[in-house]
């Protein structure tokens, strides 16, 4: 490792977390949760809340129409059930009946025109799943007080996983009357908590429903989400009681560990990644990005600065994914003759400068720090630019700001929408558009399949070979959650592969614990 890079990096450490057992739980408790990210709207439909990262309360709070479970399999949510034309241009979905608001309004099909209507007149305003979401729709059909049919404007066999996020998200029509928007609206949804107070990127608390049509047993009487930028704070929040669980950052494992706290490391399909605006500067050039791509040292990064929960990758899937491709793994190695090479070829022989948009908490910036470092041993300055973690969507609004944002990625439950938001033409995180035509290519083909079409597969493998090729967006590390607790306090914490952030819905309190 450069010496000049190892004052960034923290001494990598072993994981382990003791799994917690108990036979009852404390259904009297708060579930009182400090995290490293915020919501400055409970608006599933404002582009803040499009992130990955800005979920536990929505998911708390809103019920959509489809349920993707815990590996991100579609399956029944509001709509009881559902059914596919041959040619994937129909979907007809029945909707659970008996399904109650928090305000008592019953869900039912006018209910759903509510949402959708709102959500299709908000076009380019919207978060950008809704944009995909209601841009593939031709006309929406409400049969009866329990049925709606979806005809769709070209064959497309992913939608069921758009239902499943921010564009299922039902909210009471009462509380998106007027046409609300963003902090404008009123967040009655139909799941396990509703809301009490909210104070935009400070705290949403929310109580137990206990009229929840998914039952109650075993659930807190609260769940309220902290939005504490700093991971010092909120460790110590945890150690004084004020919380009872926490994200941790990488770095203090071992200090949360050396208090006798319980670590939880939940993988995800989630990496740390440098998106790229490809009109600004001479990121345009591909021969700019490898040069990058070999500029960074993600053997040192990773070791150092997760502490052992992230390892080194150059493309956006798991090894456990079936879309990751192997022989792509190590085609960037780091090699910083390479970088300079390819730097004095494309004519910055004496280096460039970036302009890095930098969210700023601890975490980020740790990571941003080193790379800073790592990335001037080959010539490349690196000019940050911190805002808010909420301001992110500043990359990709017109205009947008910065030539690079570094960010968690955690993935969508569709592979095709992950890959396309990245790096396809007209994707959040790629303002600059796509790096080649035959990367949009592959994601129409992609998007003409039904997720059970064995001849997916190469196509989707065909695309990871492409965007690495041509590098169209610059993954770093591996990511896993982390979380702190009390030893056998926090039960059922489990991963949940369709977001970065995991469902907190069904985390329960152990008996003993507050």
């Amino acid at each position: 490792m450069k010496p000049s890079i190892k004052s960034w990096l923290l001494s990598a450490c072993l994981l382990g977390a003791t799994p917690a057992v108990a036979a009852e739980y404390n259904t009297s408790a708060t579930l009182v949760y400090y995290d490293s990210a915020g919501n400055e709207t409970l608006d599933p439909a404002e582009p803040q809340n499009n992130s990955s990262y800005s979920h536990e309360s929505l998911l708390a709070l809103y019920d959509t129409l489809i349920r993707l479970d815990q590996a991100g399999v579609p399956g029944p949510g509001l709509a009881e059930s559902w059914t596919r034309s041959a040619d994937l241009t129909e979907m007809t979905l029945k909707l659970r009946r008996g399904v109650k608001f928090h305000d008592g309004t019953p869900f039912d099909a006018q209910a759903v025109k509510h949402n959708f209507d709102r959500m299709a007149a908000l076009g380019r305003r919207a978060a950008g799943t809704v944009v995909e979401t209601f841009n593939l729709i031709q006309s929406i059909e409400y049969i009866g007080d329990d049925t709606v049919k979806l005809k769709l404007k070209a064959a497309n066999g992913q939608i069921e996983y758009w239902l499943g996020g921010n564009s299922g998200m039902m909210i009471a029509p009462a509380g998106i009357k007027d046409d609300a928007f963003g902090g404008a609206i009123t967040a009655i949804g139909t799941g396990p908590y509703k809301l009490k107070k909210f104070e935009a990127n400070v705290t949403t608390w929310m109580a137990r429903h206990d009229e929840y049509w998914g039952g109650t047993a075993g659930r807190p009487a609260g769940f309220e989400h902290h939005y504490v930028p700093d991971g010092r704070a909120r460790l110590n929040a945890l150690r004084s009681g004020q919380a009872n669980i926490a994200t941790l950052d990488a770095r203090a494992i071992p200090e949360a560990k050396g208090a006798g706290l319980t670590v939880h490391i939940i993988e995800k399909n989630a990496f740390w990644d440098i998106y790229p605006n490809l009109k600004k500067g001479p990121l345009g050039d591909v021969r700019i990005r490898r040069a990058i791509m070999h500029a960074i040292d993600r053997e040192a990064l990773g070791d150092a600065l997760t502490n052992g929960s992230g390892k080194a990758t150059q493309q956006i899937w798991s090894s456990k994914s079936p879309f990751y491709v192997k022989d792509i793994e190590n085609r960037y190695p780091f090699d910083q003759k390479k970088a300079k090479a390819l730097m004095a070829e494309a004519g910055f022989k004496d280096g460039f400068e970036l302009s890095f948009l930098l969210l700023n908490n601890s975490e980020y910036r740790l990571l941003a720090e080193a790379l800073q470092a790592n990335l001037a041993e080959v010539g490349i300055r690196i000019k940050f630019d911190v805002v808010d973690v909420s301001q992110f969507p500043l990359f990709f609004k017109q205009p947008p700001r910065g030539d690079v944002l570094m960010a968690r990625y955690g993935g969508r439950s569709d592979p095709v929408q992950s890959v396309f938001e990245l790096v396809g033409t007209g994707g959040n995180y790629a303002p600059g558009g796509s790096a080649s035509p035959k990367i949009d290519d592959l994601l129409n083909q992609a998007r003409a399949m039904a997720a059970t079409d064995p001849k997916r597969l190469a196509v989707m493998h065909d695309l990871a070979r492409e965007v690495s090729e041509m590098v169209g967006t610059m993954p770093i590390i591996s990511r896993s959650n982390l979380y702190a607790a009390k030893p056998g306090c926090i039960l059922n914490l489990e991963a949940y592969l369709p977001s970065g952030d995991d469902r907190f819905n069904d985390v329960k309190i152990a008996a003993g614990c507050k």
